[in-house]
């Protein structure tokens, strides 16, 4: 993927943020509310700067390739199982 498609990318997600966190109070500021799972989705509260992360801009492809930009939930829909979400998003919170 180019970096212009990736650019593209994060910008049209920063949009989807914009608008959800509109509706949703209880995200905090710098925060993005996720919704994670393969049946049974479940909701996650992560930081921004996870959208500088590779892994968490693999996700996002995936999510537009399988969603579009239409997420129902009120937040961004993953399409990841959950036990790799949490495996994913606790190596990050552990690596230096």
């Amino acid at each position: 993927m180019g970096a212009f498609r990736l650019q593209a990318l994060v910008a049209n997600t920063k949009q989807l943020i914009k608008h959800n966190n509109k509706h949703q109070r209880d995200v905090p500021k710098g925060y993005l509310a996720v919704y994670v799972g393969e049946i049974q989705r479940k909701r996650f509260v992560v930081p921004l700067s996870y959208l500088d992360q590779p892994f968490f801009q693999d996700l996002l492809r995936r999510s537009e390739e399988e969603y579009g930009f239409n997420h129902p939930m009120g937040g961004l829909t993953i399409p990841c199982c959950e036990e790799a979400f949490v495996r994913l998003t606790t190596q990050i919170h552990v690596s230096p």
